[in-house]
């Protein structure tokens, strides 16, 4: 497989931005998440998981950051972009694209959701599943934050947020400024300087029609999505890694892990959402371990 940067021309006719790094027979595809996000938090994979001799492709999806974005102001674009089987199907394609077979899929959130749905679909292909950072079920996330936002906050500043949803006014400076509380405790709790932007890397027009206005809240086309009824019918080797300090409940993903056939479940302590770089060296060590138990016939559930 070719080594660098390259630009995959799509059967629509759209164009997406790939890199790949590393040497080794591993191949690992990551998926990143948002929805909207970008490749940003894969690009030090290659050299943690050197020593196992893993090749990393990461790739923004169709809409976002460096790859091509269609005019989502046209309906026939969001009827024919924004649904999660168009996603699948593009992981699919980019597998074909980039040669890859035999290969494990990584996941952070919405990325998560499509590992699940591409095993799911795709699962032929796949060697192991890593679901980072994603429940099964957006209604039980939902309970986790609310949860967690009557935990953080006062009732005055809790009520203040309600009735901003309620009324639709999300984007005054005291509701956005409940926001970054919530997201500095449990999604982004380490800023590293190489995924600080003078500009906004979100892709929003994608990450509002499918979440909403933030993480706290969902809004948008995810607010039904579940694959609780069919994760059983996943059959390969999953890790299902969380942060201990996250918006996604543990306690589904305990469930997941006794409801997936061949999955093992690991957590990383004071890791929010992001919890590859809240505390890099736990997170690599599961990946790691998980990689390698996978590859030497030594995984156990």
């Amino acid at each position: 497989m070719a080594y660098g940067t390259k630009i995959i021309t799509l059967d629509n006719g759209y164009h997406l931005w790939t890199h790949t790094e590393g040497q080794g027979d591993i191949q690992l595809l990551c998926l990143h998440g948002g929805p909207g996000g970008t490749h940003e938090y894969y690009e030090n994979f290659a050299e943690k998981l050197a020593p196992l001799g893993v090749q990393v492709s990461m790739y923004d999806q169709l809409g976002s950051w460096y790859s091509d974005q269609p005019d989502f102001t046209k309906q026939e674009n969001i009827d024919k972009f924004l649904n999660i089987d168009y996603f699948i199907d593009e992981v699919e394609e980019v597998r074909v694209k980039l040669g890859l077979d035999s290969f494990y899929l990584i996941g952070q959130s919405w990325g998560g959701a499509l590992v699940q749905e591409y095993a799911l679909k795709y699962g032929d292909h796949l060697k192991g599943a890593i679901i980072s950072s994603m429940t099964d079920d957006i209604n039980e996330y939902l309970a986790n934050v609310n949860a967690i936002r009557a935990k953080e906050l006062d009732a005055d500043a809790l009520a203040y947020m309600q009735e901003c949803e309620k009324t639709g006014d999300l984007d005054n400076a005291r509701y956005q400024g409940y926001v970054d509380i919530l997201n500095d405790g449990y999604v982004d709790r380490k800023k590293p300087a190489q995924i600080a932007h003078l500009v906004s890397t979100m892709a929003e027009p994608v990450y509002n029609y499918f979440q909403g206005n933030n993480e706290f809240v969902v809004t948008g086309k995810l607010k039904d999505w579940s694959t609780r009824d069919r994760i059983k019918n996943i059959t390969v080797p999953t890790l299902i890694t969380f942060g201990e300090h996250e918006t996604m409940p543990l306690a589904t993903a305990k469930r997941m892990s006794e409801t997936i056939p061949h999955a093992r479940l690991v957590t990383t302590p004071e890791g929010g959402h992001h919890h590859m770089i809240d505390n890099a060296p736990v997170y690599f060590d599961h990946l790691s371990t998980f990689l390698a138990d996978v590859e030497n016939d030594n995984f156990k559930d």
